[in-house]
């Protein structure tokens, strides 16, 4: 469903992503991880068509996103780490402007779905400038799902939520999985990524170092039976004493 194939990005001398390579299966929560700087985000936005790379291709759903833009953003639902809202909107009308994006007729009775779930309905019609942090990253959620995406590529899900946004936001993506959508999903949360992904690639310094379930990076790392944190550590040179 999702394909890099070596995915580079350059500005002038600097590498920021180089070369990478990454497959990621229909239906599967996908982690992508690396210490700051590594070039998750940089990754990220070449996924979602935001930046242009200077090598190799993105493909999501067999679209390739700089050939075919338009139809790989129309199964594609992107949450970034910095989400940008029309705060002189109310969440209502912001919902609307995003169906309208998508040329989706009727969607009222979407938006009014996904405002409930997300715990929005009370302030359907509240401007979102008076929103906390938590809830513009629901809103922005909500807005990411209303098409129905087949992809979701989510940068720092839990930023922002408390937590029982955090669980419901956890029961929501396992649902999404359940039914086929495929979730790529960049965090420093290793619990929530030990928890809900099937497989993981760490990038750092703009190279894939490794990739596998936790268990087979705990193998590459000499660290069998062991949590993520102390793996991602060694594997990235974040701790010396391991």
């Amino acid at each position: 469903m999702i394909k890099l194939t070596n995915l580079t990005k350059a500005y002038g001398n600097f590498t920021a992503v180089k070369s990478i390579d990454l497959e990621v299966k229909t239906g599967e929560v996908f982690g992508f991880l690396g210490p700051n700087g590594a070039g998750k985000t940089t990754t990220i936005k070449m996924m979602a068509g935001l930046l242009q790379p200077t090598g190799g291709s993105v493909a999501i759903g067999g679209f390739d996103v700089q050939k075919e833009p338009l139809k790989a953003k129309a199964i594609t639902g992107f949450i970034p780490d910095r989400p940008y809202l029309y705060e002189k909107l109310t969440a209502g009308e912001f919902m609307r402007f995003i169906a309208e994006l998508y040329t989706m007729p009727s969607a009222d009775g979407r938006i009014n779905e996904l405002l409930s779930l997300f715990g929005l309905s009370d302030w359907a019609s509240e401007l979102v400038e008076n929103f906390s942090h938590g809830m513009k990253q629901r809103l922005v959620m909500a807005s990411a799902l209303l098409h129905r995406p087949k992809v979701l590529v989510v940068d720092e899900p839990m930023v922002g939520l408390d937590p029982r946004g955090a669980r419901l936001v956890k029961d929501l993506f396992k649902d999404l999985a359940s039914q086929g959508v495929t979730i790529f999903m960049s965090t420093h949360t290793l619990e929530i990524v030990e928890a809900m992904c099937t497989r993981v690639a760490i990038i750092n310094r703009g190279e894939i170092i490794a990739g596998g379930s936790v268990e087979e990076l705990g193998r590459l790392a000499r660290m069998e039976n062991s949590h993520l944190e102390p793996i991602f550590l060694k594997l990235t040179g974040g701790d010396e004493t391991i």
